[in-house]
């Protein structure tokens, strides 16, 4: 693929020029003769629904992946070291990436395509994808030649061969990262054309990849062989996650060749939506990355139990916040008409929105809070990894629990002011968040457990509950700013109080479900807990008049029958 520059000298149409009114799920209507193919129908499943599926299949074989690292690696200090080496090429895909990349294109790309303006759409993503290319690849070249400082900068805590394993690792997973930022470009080219299952499904490709390799060669490998092996299988992993969206993308811009244009009025517009994003959108990879800098002086296994547990923290976010917010944000932002009427049609998408993720994220919470460890050794006890470990990781989990909410929610609110093409406000928040997550962790984790008298090593569990601390003065911020905007949104109080109320009596149960049992076969006690926990909720809901819990046993009972009847 011959990669051009050419500059642009059509006249520009802007994005926000007087639209005609469109309802927001409805896709153009391609004018005849475009030699384009019109959008195939979509039935049975949501986009939204779409998205959850995507994200479920890649969590689950995700988590299938954390469980053979569990297994080959134990809570060690090479765990650690390949965890705290996996977050800092990740810095590049996660900033980058699918989150920023989605608010400060997608916003732009589909709101031409809402005014049928294809072939300026088809334009800006050819530009994109040059300007990306271009910049990743002085990137990762950066962050070979600068390992040892990143890993400093990242770990500082980490000293002596851990360090050294860190930095081999780092510059061998570099490459993988620059692969996994042109796969987001893919993602958001195939979410405005309302393409989410392959996007968010395609990741799979680097999980199996992973596994693959720690099955084939785990045996006879010792850890720190075995790790680097890891490391590689990454990298051929996320090329495969790029190419496996590459020919759809391809068939949606038929007339696609990379180039890179500056003087394109949209290209301008994405670039300048693209720093405020970088650090709102980004502010919990930051936090993330926050949290980590702090562990490392707790040692490397105190690295490692974070890194299992956010690999349990973030799936709720995944799976209900992110899969709203990703298929509501080309929805809102080809949103078109009068200030009232965007208005009011963003207050309608808001609050039914904010309703249904506070239905799945609350029970999520309660879950981390009271019974962590049935989830923690339920995925990862075995082989190195032992029970002491499992509840090592809830004490990480319950401190999550503090924020989830208030995290998850937040994220539609900023997915709200970036289709309003408001990216600042967002960004003035998420410093807020950012300085007072720091602050608050560094009291939390390093000061707080001397006070309390217990073992510095549990202060890896003060560091989620600060980013909580701080997730909620951001959501109250957010909301506060948005009413201003547009009007009163929120999560009605008694709906809340519903939600907590069954949340807490179901886990009440499986807690002595738990206690009846005892925790000798793990698997077994989180097969048996957690479905009777959802089953005691849902039914709960359901009494009481939640119309979410009726809607979505309705809509699992309807979709069963659609794919029993498509066989």
């Amino acid at each position: 693929m011959q990669l051009r520059i050419r500059i642009s000298h059509r006249p520009v149409r802007r994005a926000l020029a007087e639209p005609v009114q469109t309802e927001p799920d409805a896709l153009p209507v391609l004018e005849e003769g475009s030699g384009r193919r019109p959008e195939r129908p979509r039935t049975a499943l949501s986009g939204s629904s779409r998205v959850a599926l995507g994200i479920l299949a890649t969590r689950l074989t995700g988590l299938a992946r954390e469980r053979a690292i569990a297994y080959f690696f134990g809570n060690s200090a090479v765990a650690g070291a390949f965890r705290a080496a996996f977050r800092i090429p990740n810095l590049l895909s996660n900033l980058f990436g699918e989150g920023v990349l989605s608010a400060a294109f997608v916003t732009v790309y589909a709101k031409l395509r809402a005014k049928g303006e294809n072939q300026e759409a088809e334009h800006l993503a050819a530009a994109v994808f040059g300007v990306l290319a271009c910049l990743c690849s002085i990137l990762v070249l950066i962050g070979i030649a600068a390992t040892p400082l990143l890993v400093d900068a990242i770990a500082p805590g980490f000293q002596g061969s851990v360090r050294t394993l860190t930095i081999h690792l780092v510059r061998i997973l570099f490459p993988g990262a620059g692969a996994l930022v042109m796969s987001a470009w893919c993602l958001g080219v195939l979410n405005s054309h309302r393409r989410f299952l392959l996007s968010y499904s395609a990741p799979i490709a680097m999980n199996a990849t992973m596994i693959a390799a720690l099955v084939l060669l785990g045996s006879h490998s010792s850890s720190q062989r075995l790790v680097i092996y890891l490391a590689w299988a990454s990298v051929i992993g996320s090329v495969l996650t790029f190419l496996v969206q590459l020919p759809s993308v391809l068939r949606l811009l038929p007339a696609f060749r990379p180039l890179i244009d500056f003087k394109s009025e949209n290209v301008r517009i994405v670039i300048r939506n693209f720093g405020p994003v970088f650090v709102s959108r980004g502010v919990v990879q930051i936090s993330a990355y926050v949290d980590q800098i702090i562990a490392s002086f707790l040692g490397a296994v105190a690295v490692s139990t974070l890194g299992y547990a956010q690999i349990i923290a973030v799936l709720p976010v995944s799976l209900f916040s992110m899969s709203v917010s990703a298929a509501e944000l080309p929805a809102l932002s080809s949103a078109i008409g009068s200030p009232e009427e965007v208005a009011a049609l963003l207050r309608n998408r808001l609050s039914s929105g904010l309703r249904r993720i506070a239905f799945f994220i609350v029970p999520s919470a309660v879950a981390f809070l009271v019974l962590g460890d049935v989830l923690a050794a339920g995925l990862y006890q075995s082989g190195r990894f032992n029970y002491a470990s499992a509840v090592y990781v809830w004490a990480v989990l319950a401190g999550s629990a503090i924020g989830l909410l208030a995290t998850s929610l937040g994220r539609l609110y900023s997915s709200a002011f970036y289709a309003l093409l408001d990216t600042k406000t967002p960004l003035r928040f998420a410093i807020i968040r950012v300085i007072l997550t720091t602050a608050l962790g560094v009291v939390f984790a390093l000061y707080l457990p001397h006070w309390l008298g217990i073992g510095e090593k549990w202060g890896v569990a003060g560091l989620t509950a600060s980013a909580g601390i701080a997730g909620w003065l951001e959501f109250a911020l957010l909301r506060h700013a948005l009413a201003g905007r547009i009007g009163r949104t929120g999560i009605p109080a008694g709906f809340a109080m519903k939600l907590w109320a069954t949340a807490l009596v179901a886990a009440f149960v499986g807690y002595a479900v738990k206690l009846v049992l005892g925790v000798g076969r793990p698997e077994l006690l989180a097969v048996l807990v957690i479905p009777l926990y959802g089953a005691i909720y849902f039914g709960g809901t359901a009494l009481l008049g939640i119309a979410e819990s009726q809607s979505t046993l309705t809509s699992i009972a309807r979709r069963m029958r659609w794919l029993q009847s498509s066989r």
